[in-house]
């Protein structure tokens, strides 16, 4: 006995896992349990030091047990819990324990109790406890009386436990051999507990941090089919047709909100649905959204003005949002507000990979608004008019140096871009009438954005009229000026001059919404974080950087078109997505409340 016993460790000093190691379980609890969250519910790593008893030693980074007290009875008896129960969204959980020495006379419990649960006992012997039991092989049920259950176990075997939370079950398995049900009808919120009684016993745990002997993904597949099985067996009967065309103005709704207008058309005559929305409109928030996705946010906000007047009078919180994120394309050098000083814009600061979850994908170019002069059309609501009319903002107007630049008129939009390097031939569009100029605009936009890509020319709006200008070949040293090293707005002192001038203007409009509203700690913080970047030599790699990546773009244009499709009495969430949000809440609660067949119903596995 003496010699089985000679090499325990007697202290908890052992070292933890290092990162790498921590890394590797992660991503496979990760794997094995996808539907947990962990920050709200943990998966169980290791033992417990503070819920066991007296005669457990804890060392190997809490993983390995052994027992330290007299073992002299079932007195002696000690146990130790896990750190965290098994949580309800796992489904199926397993963890397996391996016997490094029985030491005296094998008294070892394998299996699960509550909290609270007195831990001077093995677990299976009192209420809410579950244990098998090594020196005969019984399983014990909350009782100090046995079961025949499996075979004995000792030195060298590998023992598994398996809860099932979908049935309430749990099984053991024997060097990777099922031993069949043990339990039913368990209850939640069970931890994985070990108990030992005499000396020189030692057990290793492994939750996970190394592959598991038994095949327990295979077990997770056969569970997983079953589930979704039952949900595709769900009964319809007579209400099939209405459930289909449910469906079907869900998903166009959805193409509507996001701006998918070709894709609309097309669904919308196939299934014979009806689109809520003009053509138009959808097309002028498309544009809006290519803006402020490509990182025009200054031309996005004159767009919305002018296509919805009054939108963002009355949406001050949102104005001062597009505001702080204009002045941060300022510095990333893609606003057209120090575009404008610089015949070319580094193409590095100017690109956007696109976001599906929000519009199709786009390149550096974008679709175009009309301009507000005598001579081009209106537009209410989204919807270009002939009449003519001005918007007057309540809020200071953030003065523009680019129209200087491009036209006398203060509401002529320079929307021409030199950063392509693709040469195309000269095309020429006239149009006759403002109504020719609409319908041309949508011509060029199926023209030149096939699946949401903007090919290989360039466009300026001019009077109202749509001139594509040629762009001459690059030969290999203008190519290499292309991409040049990320600078402040481009590297131009003069577009560097402009925005501090608007960083002032924006300060001036924070303090005039503070006066009317009072402090609004949100907005705050924008502002904080974006002149914050001035504060470094290189914004694109310090702090706050991360503002200045493209994707920072994308809830600042969901936000915009929201408001855009509210202040139009249309929802500003499509019902396709309040329904996969509603069915993924749904689900956390059913983990709540310890259902765990919501681990094999998760929304994401229907959306690939």
């Amino acid at each position: 006995m003496a010699e089985a016993g000679a090499g325990v460790p007697h202290g908890g000093d052992a070292a933890l896992p290092s990162p790498p190691e921590e890394q590797e379980l992660t991503r496979r609890l990760r794997r094995l349990y996808p539907a947990v969250n962990q920050e709200e519910t943990p998966l169980p790593r290791s033992w417990s030091p503070k819920d066991k008893y007296n005669y457990i030693g804890l060392s190997q980074g809490n993983l390995r047990v052994h027992y330290k007290g007299h073992g002299k009875n079932h007195k002696d008896a000690a146990s130790v819990r896990a750190t965290h129960p098994i949580p309800a969204a796992c489904g199926i959980y397993y963890f397996e324990v391996k016997i490094v020495s029985k030491g005296r006379d094998g008294y070892m419990g394998i299996g699960l109790s509550a909290q609270g649960v007195n831990l001077n006992r093995l677990p299976g012997w009192d209420k809410h406890s579950y244990g098998y039991h090594g020196d005969d092989g019984h399983s014990f049920c909350s009782s100090g009386t046995g079961q025949p259950y499996g075979p004995t176990f000792t030195t060298g075997d590998v023992i598994g436990c398996c809860v099932n939370l979908i049935n309430n079950t749990c099984f053991y398995t024997k060097n990777g051999h099922s031993l069949g049900i043990a339990f039913t009808d368990l209850p939640s919120n069970l931890y994985p507990t070990v108990g030992l009684q005499t000396p020189g016993e030692i057990v290793d745990a492994n939750f996970g941090q190394q592959p598991f002997v038994f095949d327990i993904e295979d077990y997770m597949r056969e569970w997983q089919v079953k589930i979704q099985s039952t949900i595709k067996r769900f009964p319809i009967g007579g209400r099939l047709g209405e459930w289909q065309a449910m469906l079907q103005n869900m998903v166009s709704s959805y193409l509507v909100h996001h701006g998918y207008c070709s894709t609309a058309t097309a669904f919308a005559r196939i299934t014979d649905t009806t689109i809520q929305e003009e053509q138009t409109s959808i097309k002028n928030r498309q544009r809006i959204q290519k803006l402020v996705l490509a990182g025009r946010v200054g031309e996005a906000i004159e767009a919305t003005q002018q296509l919805y007047p009054g939108l963002l009078d009355h949406n001050p919180n949102l104005l001062f949002m597009l505001k702080c994120r204009q002045f941060v394309e300022m510095v990333n050098g893609t606003d057209s507000e120090v575009r404008c000083f610089s015949a070319r814009s580094p193409r590095s600061q100017d690109s956007y990979p696109g976001s599906p979850s929000l519009s199709p994908r786009h390149g550096s170019n974008n679709s175009h608004v009309h301009s507000t002069g005598a001579d081009s059309p209106t537009c209410s609501n989204g919807v270009v008019s002939m009449k003519s009319k001005q918007s007057h903002s309540k809020y200071p107007t953030l003065s523009s140096s680019s129209s200087s630049s491009s036209s006398s008129s203060p509401s002529s939009v320079n929307y021409s871009e030199s950063n392509s390097t693709d040469s195309t031939k000269s095309q020429q569009h006239s149009s006759t009438s403002n109504q020719e100029t609409s319908d041309s605009e949508m011509e060029m936009e199926a023209e030149h954005y096939p699946n949401g890509v903007l090919e290989n020319s360039s466009t300026r709006i001019m009077n109202g009229t749509y001139k594509h200008e040629e762009i001459l070949q690059t030969d290999e040293s203008s190519m290499e000026d292309s991409c040049p090293q990320r600078q402040l707005c481009g590297g131009n002192h003069a577009a560097t001059e402009r925005m501090i001038q608007f960083g002032r203007e924006l300060q001036i409009l924070s303090e005039q919404l503070c006066r009317e509203y009072g402090k609004n700690t949100v907005h705050k913080k924008m502002l904080q974080d974006a002149f914050s970047l001035l504060a470094y030599s290189d914004p694109w790699n310090c702090p706050v950087g991360q503002q200045l990546d493209p994707i920072q773009r994308e809830p600042v244009c969901a936000a915009l078109n929201s408001a855009i499709l509210e202040s139009q009495n249309v929802p500003k969430q499509p019902p396709l997505m309040l329904a996969l949000g509603q069915a993924s809440e749904c689900l956390r609660l059913m983990a709540r409340v310890g259902l765990g067949s919501c681990s094999f119903a998760r929304v994401d596995d229907y959306l690939h």
